[in-house]
């Protein structure tokens, strides 16, 4: 990826006003990737739910959890999401998602370096994902990150549906840790 194209990527934090470009984005993003791994009447049940103003409106102001537009220029291809989980020292990545065309130029790592360094500077040391297990692509970028499978977990998520994932973590910094001698 070009250096310039950085130059240009940026990650602002939703307001009100970009609840429908959050939407759209998710909107387009889990019809191309997931359709596929979970079927078009989960997709579609998830994005609903998801994208919901009284869901979004949750990240704007909040101090214990972050939503996050991804620019390039003036042009939205992205967003992250990520949140303190219940565990103490942990941080959990809830959403990375890109646009298809931006997929394959390091957007993705620009976003989990940000997430990375928001983690170590809330003093948290683990970062967590939960993710589908037939889902991969994400899996393998996730491994090649420095993510290990912590366990496997099947969450009841209404109508029916489940989702069947992977719950991973990456330690981040030894904030808090004892060292080993």
């Amino acid at each position: 990826m070009s250096s310039s194209r950085h130059a240009n990527a940026r990650l602002d934090p939703i307001r009100e006003s970009d609840f429908p470009i959050v939407a759209k984005l998710g909107e387009t993003i889990w019809r191309e990737h997931y359709t596929p791994i979970i079927g078009a009447a989960q997709v579609e049940y998830m994005v609903r739910g998801r994208y919901s103003p009284e869901n979004l409106r949750a990240y704007v102001d909040a101090n214990d959890r972050w939503l996050e537009l991804l620019f390039i220029g003036d042009e939205p291809v992205g967003y992250c999401s990520y949140a303190f989980s219940d565990a103490p020292g942990e941080m959990k990545l809830e959403q990375l998602y890109l646009l298809d065309k931006c997929r394959g130029q390091g957007l993705g790592g620009f976003m989990m370096k940000h997430i990375e360094a928001r983690t170590r500077a809330l003093g948290r040391h683990v970062l967590m994902l939960t993710v589908n297990k037939h889902n991969t692509g994400s899996i393998a970028v996730y491994k090649k990150s420095g993510f290990t499978v912590r366990k496997e977990a099947v969450f009841d998520i209404g109508n029916g549906f489940v989702m069947d994932d992977y719950v991973m973590e990456k330690r981040i910094g030894d904030i808090g840790l004892e060292r080993k001698p």
